[in-house]
């Protein structure tokens, strides 16, 4: 199982969601992955997105300027 990390920061809707898809379709269900981004928007869109998919929100982390979204992957 591995834990991998996507910079998407200072990327706009619909980006971070389209960065999300493409690196969780080249790894394993369980694998985990932290999505940190500074656009609001993903707070909605990523988990609706995971919820679509079969994927799992484990953690929503929100400082000031950024937004960490940790993701498990489904089958």
């Amino acid at each position: 199982m591995s834990h991998e990390q996507l910079d998407a920061r200072r990327m706009l809707c619909p980006m971070p969601v389209i960065k999300t898809q493409n690196k969780v379709a080249m790894m394993h269900a369980g694998d985990v992955i932290d999505v940190i981004c500074t656009d609001p928007g993903a707070l909605n869109d990523i988990p609706a997105w995971a919820r679509i998919n079969g994927h799992e929100i484990i953690n929503t982390v929100q400082t000031d300027d950024e937004i960490t979204i940790t993701v498990r992957v489904g089958a």
